[in-house]
């Protein structure tokens, strides 16, 4: 429901006519970022479950890589999977089919005024904790100043000088220092801590004890490092609610971890665990066989999707002295040879990623015309001449192995920002003689496979790759402190260009692990702004998203690798499955155990 009211009224009553004003507050049970919500006030269930879905039995999956703790906001510890969507509900929640669209859920409505400075959240009077206390204003209130003042940096840092006021039990008020959309939808999906457990805790350290949350599932059992399992509540507060209809159907969600990916997907083959979504093309290709594949008893299956995906990068730290360049990035990107990588090792599985906004009317084509030219003039001092009069183009070859031309491409970029081949046949630098070296680091030995190709083809230019294999909780480290010079992230993705931007590439969120490029640019603070003042402006929206991808693709930030235009998904036949899957994920939650089909598999270890 959306109601939209006058304060013209109230205020006349207490001011003279002429210095009343009229503000215009919103009260309804969704909030969207871009789009008009697709389900109206009075829905019962999402569009992709089966709101009769039976509820039992097991469901084992797997993770690679240990945990040490139950704290997902800690500023070091690794936690296991699912902890964040399984313990605890936030104050609305979205959806399969919609991108950043809320709906209510322990706030049952929100309140706003138009220019979002301020909101109030009513709670649901139904809504308790997992211990059956009632989740109240105090709640949201404590959360907000808890995650304020001990949880991850970025978070003070984006609500800096926001206040929260509890206004009664079921009502919490915040009052939002440089307001705006994103920020409002950004909050409303602000998980609730119970004060009674949590105000003892320091949220900033590790926990080593599963916490009491909201949500539907609490830690049943658990082996710190090894194993984590998820028990549905019997009687979750929720599990009738709209939002949750037709979702949560296992009675146990268990993970097991493992440390190696080929014994991880050796494992499912035996059927220590149910379901794997495949990320590696090599596996897919080659791996997917043997006896219970052939009987029935594991389906495996591609299911295409044009589903608008992040885009996996090789991205360079530009705060490192070495990257600051264009031409180095520019001239080290002409030496990933994705056909060649996609031919002979990827089995042409994949596509190749040239755009940040894949599936989207708002990726960069042809050459920038009308309120793009305008906003790129804007900031053409930080672009090559030529993204005005040419189409970016990623290098291409013809996958046979051969990259004479884009080394003479390279060689000529390198050349150009002060590099020359010495008698080693080293590339350095002519003043200072310091050689064009780098480390690449990664916690999965997959991606090994396809940088190793990356790292002979730079040393035929006389740039040396390192690659630096580290375990996850080292990787994680060295990322927060963005102690590296090249890693393989995911930035960009969304049905269209959002307030998530700012915490890849603003200059406020330097520090912010998703920024993994470090750019600190004034132009590339200007085009987010511009995205995020733009929301509900599609004309100014489109042209500032093709803008920004046109001006981060121009600057060479980071390498665009490949993307899979399908779901590669295997999983032992004991599952129901709605018929209809969500437009924007896969849906798995929305599975069920059917028993007929369980009884019919051979015995297992799995649950």
């Amino acid at each position: 429901m959306r109601i939209v009211i006058s304060l013209f009224v109230v205020l006349s009553l207490f001011t003279p006519l002429s210095q009343a004003a009229e503000e215009k507050i919103t009260i309804s049970n969704s909030i969207s970022l871009h789009a008009e919500p697709q389900y109206g006030p009075n829905f019962k269930h999402w569009d992709y479950v089966n709101p009769n879905a039976p509820k039992g039995g097991y469901i084992t999956l797997a993770s690679q890589g240990a945990f040490d703790s139950f704290n997902r906001h800690g500023l070091r510890g690794d936690t296991p999977p699912g902890i964040e969507s399984y313990i605890f509900d936030s104050l609305m929640v979205g959806n399969g089919d919609e991108d950043s669209v809320l709906y209510g859920l322990i706030a049952e409505k929100i309140e706003y005024s138009e220019d979002y400075s301020w909101a109030i959240f009513h709670i649901n009077p139904q809504a308790t904790f997992q211990d059956d206390s009632p989740i109240e204003a105090s709640d949201v209130a404590f959360t907000f100043n808890k995650i304020m003042t001990e949880g991850v940096p970025f978070f003070n840092r984006y609500y800096k000088d926001t206040t929260v006021e509890v206004l009664d039990k079921y009502r919490v008020k915040f009052t939002i220092a440089n307001p705006e959309l994103p920020k409002l939808i950004s909050l409303s999906s602000l998980i609730v801590f119970p004060e009674h457990y949590f105000k003892e805790k320091n949220l900033s350290e590790p926990f080593d004890t599963p916490p009491l949350g909201s949500g539907p599932y609490s830690i049943h059992d658990y082996k710190m490092g090894s194993y984590v399992e998820y028990k549905l509540k019997d009687d979750y507060w929720a599990k009738d609610h709209p939002t949750r209809k037709g979702l949560n159907n296992f009675k146990y969600i268990r993970y097991e971890t493992y440390l190696d990916e080929s014994v991880m997907l050796e494992a499912f083959k035996k059927g220590e665990y149910d379901f794997r979504q495949e990320n590696s093309s090599q596996r897919w290709a080659t791996a997917y066989n043997g006896k219970n594949f052939d009987k029935g008893y594991i389906i495996h299956q591609q299911i295409p999707h044009q589903i608008p995906g992040e885009t996996q990068v090789f991205a360079f730290n530009v705060q490192r002295d070495h990257f600051k360049s264009r031409e180095v990035r520019e001239a080290i990107t002409q030496m990933f040879d994705y056909e060649w990588t996609n031919k002979n090792l990827f089995y042409n599985l994949y596509k190749r990623n040239t755009t940040y906004f894949r599936n989207t009317k708002y990726q960069a084509k042809g050459l920038p015309e009308g309120k793009e030219l305008e906003i790129l003039q804007k900031v053409k001092d930080e672009l090559p001449p030529e993204a005005f009069t040419q189409e970016f183009q990623l290098p291409q070859t013809k996958g046979d192995g051969n990259i004479r031309p884009q080394m003479r491409k390279a060689v000529a970029l390198l050349k150009k920002a002060g590099y020359q081949l010495n008698k080693e046949k080293k590339m350095v630098h002519k003043d200072t003689g310091k050689a064009l070296e780098f480390e690449f680091i990664t916690y999965s030995p997959a991606s090994e496979r396809f940088v190793i190709p990356f790292k002979e083809n730079l040393a035929k230019i006389g740039i040396t790759m390192n690659i630096k294999m580290l375990d996850t909780t080292r990787y994680l480290n060295r990322l927060r402190e963005r102690d590296y010079d090249m890693l393989i992230h995911a930035l960009g993705g969304g049905s269209f260009p959002s307030a998530g931007l700012r915490n890849e590439w603003h200059s406020k969120y330097e520090d912010s692990t998703y920024n993994a490029t470090g750019v600190t640019s004034k132009a590339v603070d200007f085009l987010v702004e511009g995205i995020i003042n733009n929301q509900k402006n599609e004309e100014m929206l489109t042209a500032y998203g093709r803008a920004f991808d046109r001006f981060i693709l121009w600057n060479y930030y980071a390498i665009p690798q490949q993307y899979s235009p399908d779901f590669k998904i295997a999983y032992w036949n004991k599952f129901g499955i709605p018929q209809t899957r969500p437009k924007l994920d896969l849906g798995v939650m929305a599975w069920w155990i059917d028993s007929e089909k369980e009884k019919a598999l051979p015995k297992r270890n799995a649950r």
